[in-house]
């Protein structure tokens, strides 16, 4: 068998890395892909690694890029498309990416800390000038107002009549004021605690600012009020101050005549010009510093990325005793032998190496990882079969008939022509627009699920449109594409219905013995007549149920067929005859049996004498009751025939349990004594897929007759009692699944029946009230009920029922199906490739780590 059914022959191969050509050498292997390292220093911590500063300078150059990045996002400027990813940096490369890193960050940083000391001084002269002008309102109505405040508890405010002064004057305190501005909900705690402290002994008068002004500190936003304190004393004003402090309020001096208040503001606004020029300059240079990095740093990111990985990659060699060459083992598929030899010729002369670097394969006792190659059509369907499990080293492969499988029985499900077109249209332009950069840069989790199966989604729009043809629904409703097998005409022509029976019945039927009443089967799929008749879905609920058992028992036999090849190849024809047979046997007697009771029903009896057929479902019972019943046979001979069918079911059960212990248990004991040897006195943990595991690995590998022979007598004892053990569980399993299994296909029975009552009910619901209306009002009705129509169709019956019929599919082959043939215990082969790297265009990965 090809990859595409089988995984990829793999072997284990060493490589001897020259010291001056190693970095080039796993270049060339991380763009070609084409072998997965093993680590052979386990025991060695990460930092105490040969490349471990080498590491360090490519994190750091990433901090560094991060940091460009984010600086380009704020400004907005856009990155350029890498259309060629650039290769890995030459090592003398390296120090020179280092520099210009260095010197971009130094400058940028320089450059940018001086924009914030601009946009800070910028807010503060802002802030003040909006202080000025607010405060300037409070002196105005405190000149108006002659008498000033009164406050009856404090008396020693009041002028003395001989005098002019106030009690505090007298006292030698003198009039202070603090103005500044404060967030707004801060507000109410800073003038009770204003109030508390001070006794009374300040007057506070603010104004909240109609416009939101951004906080010097932190660069938001924010709802400000201006506040004037004005105090007695220099205690006062101290202890004012320290409440502002507390309250992190933005203080400014406060002018103490109009004529200073005008020349303030008036030099402020000069500052303030001044400063907006010479910011609009700085962020003109710093744009173009900018613009420039932006064209390089995309392809930094990816040097970066790369140099690391390939780094990480020189971190799990080991040198030799001279420390001139670096050895490292991988495991490489045996049909790329011939291409990794020439990535290491290729690296070689790229560095100029006098040696050039060589692999040599070697065996090994590891098991080999799962390569299965796909492509972006098979790759939605690898994906479903390897979430259960990876396969096993060169185990049957699953994914090539899950792309017909899977879709066809999510269609039965589903079936619905309109359905169908709507899936087909959506994938149809996914799959067009799979080359647009936007399309592919989208980073929704939701959209990545949908676009990376696109071609799943494409089959099953496609089979669903089969389905809806033969179950003749789209949205619900038949398409009479051609004439009907049955005539209500012939009923009157041969005077079986008259114009009396009409007016006297609600409900008449059709007797398909008369001439003309039924002239055939519809050619394709259910007849259009059967969405008038009352009985319609007894009749559907008949044919999707048993159409649902034959499928079953059709998967579930494929399942089991495929095994055989699992036995051939690993060279278990034993397993043949204890193994396949004995399964075959027990599904197609009892349950395969079943599928062709109602397919002989079907044939042998038509419509007209479909009265006197008998019961499928009471046959079958009888038949392991091993009696007769009431019912007129099937066929001829057809107790004998159940009754032989029974005994075969029941003899291949204690075959299946004890027939594979037994033969093992005899090569163990009298194949070893004879002294002939076929690989399985190394049989250590009594299990049948170990057995076959160990014996291919033999094979291929080239382990010889006689490295067994002299290591027989440390092999294990063969534990008889396990192997019984495990088999018994299968055995049980597998007959027990048999029955629970042919049972679970039932659900294609029963959400095919759900998804067409909810496309029933929505028209009957929804879309009918559209259509009762024959006026402009009824056209502008329709549009609306149609709109709602479509909505709920795509939402409900497209989105919803459609993830149902997915999850259940998934269920079928994971469960019914896979488990008759594929373990999944596989490690999955993961190869060194720099196409498996982040895109070192996704700035927030990188933003992120950083």
């Amino acid at each position: 068998m090809g990859s595409v059914f089988r995984s990829e022959e793999m072997c284990m191969a060493q490589l001897f890395l020259q010291s001056g050509s190693a970095y080039d050498c796993i270049s060339e292997l991380g763009e070609m892909g084409l072998v997965e390292f093993r680590d052979l220093n386990p025991s060695v911590s990460a930092f105490q690694r040969k490349f471990v500063s080498e590491i360090k300078r490519c994190e750091e150059m990433e901090r560094i890029l991060g940091y460009l990045l984010r600086e380009i996002r704020k400004m907005g400027i856009p990155l350029p498309d890498v259309e060629v990813s650039p290769g890995a940096p030459l090592p003398k490369q390296v120090l020179e990416i280092m520099e210009q890193l260095q010197r971009l960050e130094l400058e940028l940083s320089e450059v940018a800390r001086n924009k914030e000391k601009l946009q800070k001084n910028l807010l503060e002269l802002t802030e003040y000038d909006l202080m000025l002008r607010v405060t300037r309102g409070f002196m105005r109505r405190s000149e108006r107002d002659q008498l000033g405040p009164r406050y009856e508890e404090f008396p020693f405010l009041d002028k003395d009549s001989v005098t002019g002064c106030t009690s505090m004057q007298r006292l030698g305190a003198k009039l202070g004021f603090i103005s500044g501005l404060i967030q707004r909900a801060k507000m109410e705690a800073f003038e009770r605690m204003l109030w508390r402290v001070c006794k009374g002994y300040t007057i506070l008068s603010h104004s909240e600012l109609d416009e939101c002004v951004q906080d010097p500190d932190t660069g938001e936003p924010t709802k400000s009020v201006v506040f004037l304190i004005s105090f007695w004393g220099d205690q006062i004003g101290q202890k004012v101050q320290k409440i502002c402090d507390c309250y992190h309020c933005h203080l400014y001096p406060h002018p103490d005549s109009a004529e200073e208040r005008e020349e303030v503001m008036e030099s402020l606004k000069t500052r303030t010009q001044d400063l907006q020029t010479v910011l609009h300059r700085t962020e003109e240079y710093l744009r173009q510093v900018l613009d420039k990095a932006s064209e390089s740093v995309c392809t930094w990111v990816i040097q970066v990325k790369k140099m690391k990985a390939i780094y990480h990659i020189l971190n799990l060699c080991s040198f030799d005793v001279t420390n001139k060459c670096l050895i490292a083992e991988v495991w490489c598929p045996v049909n790329d032998l011939a291409a990794l030899r020439g990535a290491l010729e290729q690296g070689s002369r790229k560095s100029g190496a006098n040696i050039p670097s060589f692999v040599n394969r070697i065996p090994s006792n590891g098991t080999p990882p799962t390569l299965l190659r796909t492509n972006k059509f098979t790759s939605g369907f690898q994906n479903i079969v390897d979430a259960y499990g990876v396969g096993s080293y060169r185990e049957v492969n699953p994914a090539p008939y899950t792309v017909v499988t899977f879709p066809f029985l999510f269609a039965v499900m589903f079936g619905d022509l309109g359905h169908g077109v709507v899936m087909v249209l959506f994938a149809l332009w996914m799959v067009l627009c799979e080359k647009d950069p936007k399309v592919k840069r989208n980073r929704n989790e939701v959209w990545r699920l949908f676009f990376e199966g696109r071609y799943m989604i494409l089959m099953m729009g496609l089979f669903s449109i089969y389905t809806g043809l033969i179950y003749n629904e789209c949205f619900s409703k038949p398409l009479n594409i051609f004439s009907s097998g049955w005539s209500v005409r012939a009923m009157f022509t041969e005077l079986q219905w008259t114009n009396e029976t009409l007016s006297t019945n609600s409900l008449l039927t059709l007797d398909p013995n008369v001439t003309g009443v039924f002239n055939g089967p519809y050619p394709f799929g259910i007849d259009p007549i059967w969405n008038m008749a009352s009985n319609r879905l007894t009749f559907l609920n008949s044919y999707k149920m048993k159409m649902s058992v034959i499928l079953g028992v059709l998967h579930m036999t494929f399942g089991v067929v495929l095994g055989v090849f699992n036995h051939l190849h690993f060279r278990q024809k034993f397993n043949l005859y204890l193994v396949f047979l004995p399964e075959l046997l027990f599904l197609l007697c009892l349950f395969g049996y079943l599928g062709f009771m109602i397919l002989y029903k079907w044939l042998a009896f038509s419509v007209r004498d479909s009265r006197t057929a008998p019961s499928v479902l009471v046959h079958f019972i009888n038949m392991f009751l091993m009696k007769g019943s009431g019912e007129p046979a099937l066929y001829p001979g057809q107790m004998v025939v159940q009754v032989l069918l029974l005994m075969i079911a029941l003899l291949s059960v204690p075959v299946l349990l004890l027939g594979n212990p037994i033969y093992l248990y005899w090569l163990h004991h009298g194949a070893r004594n004879q002294g002939s040897y076929r690989g399985y006195e190394r049989v250590q943990r009594g299990s049948v897929e170990d057995l076959s595991v160990t014996l291919s690995q033999d094979m291929e590998e080239g382990v010889s007759h006689s490295d067994h022979s002299t290591n027989r007598e440390a092999q294990p004892e063969f534990a008889l009692g396990d192997v019984l053990l495990h088999q018994a569980i299968h055995t049980i399993e597998y007959c027990l699944g048999c029955i629970s299994n042919s049972a679970s296909y039932l659900r294609l029975w029963a959400l095919s029946l759900a998804h067409a009552q909810l496309s029933e009910v929505l028209w009957d619901m929804v879309m009918r009230l559209g259509f009762r209306g024959d006026t402009g009002v009824g056209a502008v009705l329709l549009a609306l009920v149609f709109s709602l129509f479509a909505v709920l169709t795509v939402s409900i019956l497209l989105l919803m029922e459609g993830l149902s019929a997915f999850l259940h599919a998934l269920r079928l082959h994971w469960v019914e199906f896979q488990n008759k043939f594929y373990s999944g215990t596989g490690i999955k082969f993961i190869p060194f490739s720099f196409s498996l790297l982040q895109s070192g265009l996704d700035q927030d990965v990188l933003i992120g780590e950083v």
